[in-house]
């Protein structure tokens, strides 16, 4: 066979961590004295060796990415003869439950904030825009809750365009991941930052609800997006050992809307971890969720602990 034929041919760049790791040897910022605590999530830990190795050339990465936004926006306001505001810079970062999306989303907004310029950087979860409870019930879907037909899609797309029209001062809802739902008239103000990052299991699928015919979806309003990517049988260890410290944390708060199972035994919950799992986000996983990976920009493959040990960049 000719060997110009015996080739695997990918859209994406693939690098193992410790070639990832020497694309950016000298940080451009001290990290030393970040508090990491502020920044991971229950059960997603986090260490200075992982920012080093894994953060610092993504936001260097993006550094790039966010440099030519902002000379091609420079250079059409030339060309129309016509000074116009840039609009905010939008980050999306998707994939599934409990692989560690807010982790990243966050450390990447501090990261990003202390890039020189100290731009502004917003964070905001797609978590606030699913139907309240009481709506999910009346449409019975209250247990395919982060499915995409539980979103409040025109709500979520109405949001991001009026991002990306340079509109000030834009309410998004706001969630609670203690009640399990919408926080009526708690809003988060987001007022023309310099970057948005917008998190969420679902902001790279196609469409957020199969009845709706769109033609407009949440990653058209990115500029670049990452898939936070592991197997589906570190997903499931990672979920059911979360559930297990919000059994001894979240889950004893008598408001906790899980406040019901903080008395299990450890069978009896692993027993309803494991139903919650199968039932619901492994499904959604699968149907909606992993299918959108390959749209992403970037992927993060993590592998044990959640440490990332390879990332994929599409080719440009």
């Amino acid at each position: 066979m000719n060997k110009a034929y015996d080739v695997t041919y990918s859209p994406f760049r693939a690098f193992t961590r410790e070639e990832w790791r020497l694309l950016e040897e000298h940080p451009m910022f001290p990290i030393t004295g970040i508090d990491l605590t502020e920044l991971q999530a229950l059960n997603e830990p986090l260490t200075t060796e992982e920012v080093e190795d894994i953060y610092i050339p993504m936001v260097r990465l993006l550094q790039i990415h966010l440099t030519h936004y902002r000379n091609l926006h420079v250079e059409r306001d030339q060309f129309f003869k016509n000074a116009s505001k840039p609009v905010p810079y939008i980050i999306g970062v998707a994939g599934s439950v409990a692989a560690g999306k807010s982790t990243t989303a966050r450390v990447l907004q501090k990261l990003l904030s202390m890039t020189p310029g100290q731009p502004r950087v917003e964070l905001i979860t797609t978590d606030g825009f699913l139907y309240p409870n009481e709506v999910l019930e009346q449409k019975g879907i209250l247990n395919k809750k982060g499915f995409p037909e539980s979103y409040d899609a025109k709500r979520l797309l109405s949001f991001l365009a009026g991002v990306k029209s340079g509109k000030d001062k834009l309410e998004a809802p706001v969630y609670s991941h203690l009640y399990y739902d919408v926080i009526p008239d708690e809003i988060q103000v987001i007022d023309r930052p310099d970057i948005l990052i917008v998190e969420g299991i679902n902001v790279l699928q196609v469409t957020l609800s199969k009845k709706a015919r769109r033609r407009v979806f949440v990653s058209d309003f990115f500029d670049f997006s990452i898939y936070v990517d592991a197997s589906e049988k570190n997903l499931r260890e990672w979920y059911l050992d979360r559930f297990k410290k919000l059994q001894k944390t979240a889950f004893q708060d008598p408001l906790s809307y899980f406040h019901q199972y903080a008395s299990y035994s450890e069978k009896e919950l692993m027993a309803f971890g494991n139903e919650v799992w199968d039932e619901i986000n492994l499904p959604n996983l699968i149907q909606n969720i992993l299918p959108t990976r390959f749209r992403a920009d970037l992927i993060l493959e993590k592998g044990k602990c959640h440490f990332v040990r390879g990332v994929r960049i599409r080719k440009i």
